[in-house]
């Protein structure tokens, strides 16, 4: 409901032109690296709420947002509330991972299971014409 209503108030203004409107493999993309980055800043299922409105008439923009609220998010610990937990639950047991090395890890792996996800996508789409 809060994200609807900040949505509705001006949030859409700034999301929807981001949006690509294609179905490219460079509009995926787009479409897949824009819903990690929102992920991150306001964690992926806000990012979820605020882009699905974005991308409802195009399937393939669609999988390529749910790729990246899923995928996106492992980049840093606020991108997701299961990391948030992870890491209260390993802190507990004095085994929390170093910030800096979590970051580390997730600018290593984060950008090529992006492009690799779509990829498969792309080729998955055009395979099965949609």
């Amino acid at each position: 409901m809060v994200v609807l209503a900040v949505r509705q108030n001006g949030l859409d203004r700034l999301v929807d032109p981001l949006v690509p409107t294609g179905t490219g493999l460079l509009h995926l993309l787009a479409a897949a690296a824009l819903a990690a980055v929102l992920a991150n800043l306001v964690n992926n299922l806000p990012a979820t709420l605020v882009l699905l409105p974005a991308v409802e008439h195009s399937p393939g923009l669609l999988l390529a947002v749910l790729i990246g609220v899923n995928v996106g998010p492992n980049l840093t610990y606020v991108g997701s509330l299961a990391t948030l937990l992870w890491r209260q639950v390993l802190h507990a047991r004095d085994a929390a991972p170093d910030a800096r090395e979590f970051l580390r890890l997730g600018l290593l792996t984060v950008p090529a299971a992006l492009v690799a996800g779509v990829l498969a996508l792309w080729v998955a789409l055009h395979l099965t014409g949609t």
